[in-house]
């Protein structure tokens, strides 16, 4: 193999798949990044054994083939060349020696077979749709906050995407959801059902996929394609192919978790709520970080105590018109949720102080958040 392909190209490609290489392997060869030339064209992959990413970017080939070189170590030598170098890669003989060229530099890196590298990305997905990047993006922003993180209920640890009806009054709509929650909070969003995305089997993404789609949706082009089956994932876009094993497991029927019955409504300026919330919480205990919340009719008092600290309270004027009510959130959670509004009123939906309470973007209905309360 020899090819020569500008620095910035390969760099972007290899910042792209490395991050998926774990930098403790027990497996040597997924420490390494698989490297094919051929059609004026260099393909580069990366895998965990449960997320694959492919990518391929131009380059001038000189002479095809394939090999394996250390993910992190290549990417590192790479990002330290001088902008707008020229690379060149080259392997001769029995194939165990990259060389990488660049002006005065010269690097020769250890590679391991071809063949011992892990393909994930075979197999038929039957499910096909296509998703705008922004709608992706805007359903990963907003409920990957509520990922759990307890690795004992490992069906919590990604977001549920399935197709499901939305109600309006009498009217149900078709809809594409994804839904996170932790148990202590909820996040569902919605969008209007993809063509195609009909029968689509509720699959759960890992946090690891997730964050990696986020980073690279960012520079994606305008649509990303979804293939799915029921262990596998698949995104395309531009040159870029991420493969990933799904949770093998069911999410919880999250529909039970949201209330019903809650009768009092308080509207509140969002940003204006954040801030308020966000200040007096510097006083909360660490471990807690409580925060409570006192209704009355048409005013809010949020206040905190810590017997190290002091103590912290603020008023703001909400829409507010039931009976008094107190109750207590974590301050941490509540931000999370606050800052996905991004109308200006949020609205709180609550029933008593030990009851699930419902928060809403007034002005936009495709997202719906719960929250448990705390005793304060």
């Amino acid at each position: 193999m020899n090819i020569t392909i500008e620095r910035a190209a390969l760099l972007r490609s290899l910042g792209h798949v490395q991050s998926v290489v774990e930098r403790r392997n027990t497996i040597p060869i997924l420490s390494n990044v698989l490297l094919r030339a051929g059609n004026g064209e260099l393909s580069l992959a990366a895998t965990d054994m449960d997320l694959e990413i492919v990518e391929t970017v131009p380059a001038s080939v000189g002479r095809p083939g394939g090999t394996t070189a250390p993910a992190h170590t290549l990417f590192d030598i790479v990002r330290k060349l001088p902008d707008g170098s020229q690379v060149e890669l080259d392997i001769a003989g029995e194939g165990t020696i990259l060389t990488l060229r660049s002006g005065r530099s010269q690097f020769k890196l250890s590679c391991l077979p071809v063949e011992d590298f892990p393909q994930l990305s075979s197999g038929e997905l039957k499910h096909n749709f296509s998703v705008a990047a922004a709608d992706l993006r805007a359903l990963i922003d907003r409920t990957r906050f509520a990922i759990s993180t307890e690795e004992t209920r490992y069906y919590l640890n990604g977001i549920y995407l399935h197709a499901a009806k939305s109600k309006m009054g009498s009217l149900e709509t078709p809809v594409l959801r994804a839904v996170a929650t932790d148990g202590h909070r909820l996040a569902r969003v919605e969008m209007p059902l993809p063509d195609g995305a009909d029968g689509i089997p509720g699959v759960i993404i890992p946090r690891k996929t997730v964050t990696e789609i986020r980073k690279l949706v960012d520079e994606a082009a305008d649509r990303i394609e979804l293939s799915m089956s029921d262990n596998k994932i698949r995104f395309g876009f531009d040159s870029v192919v991420v493969t990933s094993k799904l949770i093998d497991g069911t999410f919880p029927d999250y529909e039970r978790v949201i209330p019903v019955g809650n009768d009092k409504v308080m509207e509140v300026d969002a940003k204006l709520f954040a801030a308020a919330v966000d200040r007096v919480a510097t006083i909360s205990t660490e471990k807690s970080r409580a925060v409570k919340l006192s209704l009355v009719r048409g005013a809010l008092t949020l206040s905190a105590t810590s017997p190290e600290s002091g103590s912290a309270t603020e008023e703001l004027e909400v829409n507010y018109a039931e009976t008094p009510l107190e109750i207590g959130f974590n301050s941490r959670y509540l931000l999370d949720i606050t800052q996905q509004i991004e109308g200006e009123g949020a609205q709180f939906t609550l029933a008593d102080a030990a009851s699930p309470t419902i928060i809403r973007d007034i002005a936009d209905s495709t997202a719906l958040y719960v929250l448990m309360p705390m005793r304060v």
